[in-house]
């Protein structure tokens, strides 16, 4: 089950569903969560592990493959459907992507039946068919990343500009794989998170009109 940060100001400027990584629901997009409700969204976090988190990658390749309830596709389109109830019914949807999360994004936004207007990937990757896509796209990418490869982002690249989508991408030099995630003290870069937030929230804002 999700959880929910309602927006922080008056303004109600749409939802916004942020799906982790895998390391789980960690504070990291608590905060994360927290920013963007303080910008007016109504966020909603998904949490696919049921609570659970991750210290270590073999823990995270655990906690993904294990048993689950419902597969992950029918809770985020739960999750997003209910940011859309708190939202406002017709109010534009937004999601953010986070590595795993950042695949699921792209799927949900692929979807003819989901209203997905706007989508922001955080070093994540993948193909697929955009036809039925009515979303613009941002991706912040690593300067060095193991995770993604040049080939599927480049798949993905040409498959959204043949869908004739809207897209725009920035590289951050010196960072690695999970560079936006403070729970991730290691590979965390403070600059490079921060700038990418500015570019999310402008992004958010241009996509996301809502009166």
């Amino acid at each position: 089950m999700a959880e929910f940060i309602p927006p922080s100001k008056a303004k109600n400027r749409g939802g916004v569903l942020v799906i982790h990584s895998w390391w789980g629901l960690t504070d990291s997009f608590r905060d994360y969560g927290q920013v963007l409700a303080d910008q007016g969204f109504v966020v909603g976090l998904s949490d696919l592990f049921g609570g659970k988190t991750a210290h270590t990658a073999q823990d995270a390749k655990r906690l993904r493959s294990g048993p689950r309830r419902e597969p992950m596709y029918k809770s985020l389109v739960r999750d997003l459907i209910e940011v859309q109830d708190r939202a406002q019914s017709d109010a534009p949807l937004g999601v953010v992507g986070f590595s795993m999360g950042g695949h699921w994004a792209v799927w949900l936004s692929q979807r003819p039946d989901l209203p997905i207007a706007s989508v922001v990937l955080y070093y994540a990757a993948r193909g697929g068919d955009f036809s039925n896509s009515r979303a613009s796209y941002l991706a912040h990418f690593a300067g060095t990343d193991e995770w993604v490869s040049s080939a599927s982002r480049r798949t993905m690249e040409r498959q959204i500009k043949s869908a004739q989508r809207p897209y725009a991408s920035f590289d951050y030099p010196e960072t690695g794989h999970w560079f936006a995630e403070t729970a991730a003290s290691e590979s965390y870069q403070s600059e490079a998170a921060q700038i990418a937030m500015k570019r999310t929230i402008q992004h958010l804002k241009s996509t996301l009109r809502w009166k």
